[in-house]
């Protein structure tokens, strides 16, 4: 398969399918966090040149729910998430059989269309909880592969990247965004092993 990692510099997506054999490229306006194919600059500039799946990570930014208080309160704001939204209707839109687009609850569900699966790092063995949205373009959801059972404290689950409340341990740092954008391997490896398998690729609709 020809598959594009759009809004990817960790390589994790990318270079869990080159592991099983297919020929995978990350994009991004970032250079790549670990050597491999790359192509640093805007995903417009490639989207059309013939893949058989695109994985999309478009910033999470101006459309994720934790951020959208601040539309009614900073200047030219909300003028960024409706960028945003073009943007991933753009990716959505794109001239590839299939296409899988992640990003955290927010308003893609609201103003686009509601996401099609809701993931968890702890479903594909990582004892962490981040609730992730897939809206998917001729793709199956994802099988969760293995599950992490959490913590209980006063009754309620925690995974190791939360406090006692429920908040996220990473502490404020210049690079927090970077770190909690990440794809979890897990998820990177079930994407490449069960949509890396799938028949009629090679372009088929």
């Amino acid at each position: 398969m020809k598959v594009l990692v759009a809004c990817e510099y960790s390589g994790t997506v990318r270079d869990a399918f080159i592991a099983r054999g297919h020929d995978a490229l990350s994009c991004d306006l970032l250079d790549t966090d670990v050597d491999g194919p790359h192509y640093k600059g805007d995903v417009r500039d490639i989207i059309g040149d013939g893949w058989d799946l695109m994985i999309a990570h478009p910033p999470c930014t101006y459309l994720c729910s934790s951020g959208l208080h601040w539309n009614k309160r900073v200047p030219g704001r909300a003028a960024q998430t409706e960028e945003a939204l073009d943007f991933v209707r753009l990716l959505l839109d794109a001239p590839i059989p299939r296409i899988a687009l992640e990003n955290p609850i927010g308003c893609i569900g609201t103003r686009i269309r509601k996401s099609d699966q809701t993931i968890q790092p702890w479903q594909f063995g990582h004892d962490a909880s981040k609730a992730t949205c897939l809206w998917l373009v001729n793709l199956p959801a994802l099988v969760p592969t293995t599950l992490v059972e959490p913590r209980i404290v006063d009754g309620k689950k925690r995974w190791g990247n939360q406090t006692d409340s429920g908040q996220n341990r990473l502490p404020p740092s210049a690079d927090r965004w970077k770190i909690r954008s990440e794809t979890y391997t897990g998820i990177a490896e079930a994407m490449a092993d069960q949509w890396g398998q799938l028949e009629g690729n090679n372009n088929a609709n």
